[in-house]
């Protein structure tokens, strides 16, 4: 897929064609208990979000929690090879 994007100095309404950004990789982002080093669990299923942004979702996992009780932890998903 190509980006566009204006240039300044491109004739006015034309566009060129610029590399498109690398979509970050997938991450499953846990909230883990330091006490017990288990992941927190929401009726027995433990809370994993899956997301390009981890950094956002492990800021929202801590809002209002006591750091010294909980970390998480943010593991990358590798893409499946196909053969």
């Amino acid at each position: 897929m190509t980006a566009f994007a204006f240039h300044p100095f491109a004739q006015a309404g034309l566009a060129m064609p610029v590399a498109a950004p690398p979509m970050p990789r997938a991450c499953a982002v846990r909230l883990i208990d330091r006490r017990t080093g288990a992941a927190h669990r929401i009726n027995g299923r433990p809370l994993t979000l899956f997301t390009r942004r981890p950094q956002e979702a492990a800021a929202e996992l801590l809002e209002g929690r006591d750091a010294s009780l909980w970390e998480v932890r943010i593991d990358p998903i590798e893409p499946e090879v196909r053969q």
